[in-house]
């Protein structure tokens, strides 16, 4: 039998300075937001970009595009069915625009190729900068976030869970420890 505790390893506050902190990284290497768009990874990952883009809207009186992007068709770790499909849901071109893709959990980067895979059939941005929440390593792919909220060492018998408020009724990150 599986047992497992947890750890609370960021709470809400700690999850809105991180916040905070990368969209203050955000506005610093692009030199504004001038032909930057927000790209969310369904589903925790529009959440934090909606977040990003209303700190951004806080500190810079004005207002970054928002898209969501639905990775199924894209993934390689999925049964998929014909009908399902990995598409943008933004009212704006991507095509030669810096896009902020953001995500709650950067693990082994196969997340994260799906979702540059769907965006490259959507149109070429100018460059695709990576924000996630935590990351915990273990990458597979060769893949580097721009801004992290935190670093966070794991072993593969532990998890990340990440809450939002939006989906999940509170704000939280947990460290999850699988034993035997």
């Amino acid at each position: 039998m599986s047992t497992a505790d947890w750890n609370i390893i960021m709470d809400e506050i700690a999850i809105r300075r991180a916040l905070t902190r990368i969209t203050h990284e955000i506005l610093e290497r692009n030199k504004g937001i001038d032909n930057c768009v927000l790209v969310g990874i369904r589903t925790r990952g529009i959440y934090l970009a909606h977040r990003i883009a209303e700190r951004i809207r806080q500190i810079e009186n004005m207002d970054i595009p928002v898209g969501e992007l639905d990775i199924t068709r894209y993934r390689d770790d999925a049964k998929r069915e014909p009908e399902q499909n990995g598409e943008l849901s933004a009212s704006f071109p991507i095509h030669d625009k810096k896009i902020i893709l953001c995500d709650d959990v950067l693990y082994t980067g196969r997340t994260i190729r799906a979702a540059m895979d769907a965006l490259m059939d959507q149109g070429r941005p100018q460059m695709i900068q990576l924000a996630v929440l935590a990351d915990r390593g273990h990458r597979e792919l060769p893949i580097r976030p721009d801004y992290v909220g935190k670093n966070v060492p794991t072993s593969r018998t532990e998890e990340i869970v990440v809450a939002l408020k939006e989906v999940d009724g509170s704000d939280e990150v947990k460290i999850i420890h699988h034993r035997g």
